[in-house]
């Protein structure tokens, strides 16, 4: 049955804000977690919360109200029309995300403020920063990758640590770098109709594949010297063991799409998604247990 105004929580509402989107982003958490010698348990699960339940829906609900999709977006395949309601509900999260990050900091307080705001830039179609792919593109993997590592490390350590490794904080944006622009490559076609020209369409279809591979090798073989340099072998092969059914996926689907790129779709996206996410998730949270419980 559709939502009508009479709702309190209108269907479309839950839905736009994407609350399993989250799972996408997540893997940066863990691996800033994994990286602390001593963590503020509190100050870990309230984070978590921050930035998971509603940081990043209100990130997702914001960007669905000012783009109005009538096809498929990340995590959903047939969206509902956004309403004011999303709108207001984005706000509702954005205010209760900066407030609460000041109890864990004025730093962590003032880094989710920051990234709220780029967030909004992004999509607000007074700056809309999507529209421009390079601009797009840095902005997002600086801010969901280096950026979230260290206010995760800091807000998370026991001490509050204004120093977090640089090495980490690089391999995150490439991990962000070298998968964003697959999110984007069954949207062209909508994406130029809304005046939106993304770096996967910049590159093209096998442009898109041949960069994400290049950015995630080069994630990959930072991550593997800053493992080994640090003393975390184990880790080496955790997350080595854990990426392979990411990288198996990852070259079946650049096949299909280099023989016919109707196999850029909405299907084969989510899968690679779901895939890496899942993946890479649960190395890090392996990598996390043992440093913790080893």
């Amino acid at each position: 049955m559709p939502a009508t105004s009479n709702t309190f929580i209108q269907l479309s509402t839950i839905q736009l804000l994407r609350f399993h989107f989250s799972l996408f982003l997540m893997p940066v958490y863990w691996f800033a977690l994994s990286q602390l010698v001593e963590i503020n348990v509190m100050h870990t699960i309230a984070i978590f919360i921050i930035l998971h339940i509603l940081v990043y829906p209100a990130s997702n609900g914001y960007n669905s109200y000012m783009d109005r999709d009538t096809g498929s977006i990340g995590g959903i395949e047939k969206p509902l029309k956004p309403t004011r309601q999303l709108f207001h509900t984005t706000i509702l999260l954005d205010s209760v995300a900066i407030i609460t990050s000041f109890f864990i900091s004025i730093y962590f307080g003032i880094g989710i403020t920051a990234y709220i705001l780029a967030s909004k830039a992004y999509s607000y179609r007074g700056i809309r920063l999507k529209k421009y792919p390079f601009t797009a593109y840095l902005t997002v993997i600086i801010f969901q990758g280096a950026v979230t590592f260290w206010l995760v490390y800091h807000g998370c350590s026991a001490g509050k640590t204004l120093s977090a490794p640089v090495t980490p904080m690089i391999v995150a944006s490439l991990l962000i770098g070298g998968f964003y622009p697959l999110t984007q490559i069954y949207q062209h076609e909508a994406d130029i109709k809304d005046n939106v020209k993304t770096l996967s369409y910049a590159l093209g279809y096998k442009g898109t594949f041949l960069y994400c591979g290049i950015v995630y090798t080069s994630a990959f073989l930072l991550l593997s010297f800053y493992f080994f340099y640090s003393l975390q072998t184990t880790a080496f092969y955790i997350f080595s063991i854990c990426m392979s059914p990411v990288i198996i996926y990852f070259f079946i689907w650049a096949i299909k799409v280099w023989h016919n790129n109707s196999n850029a779709n909405y299907k084969n996206t989510m899968r690679m998604n779901i895939i890496a996410s899942i993946c890479t998730n649960i190395a890090f949270i392996i990598i996390f247990l043992n440093h913790y419980f080893e």
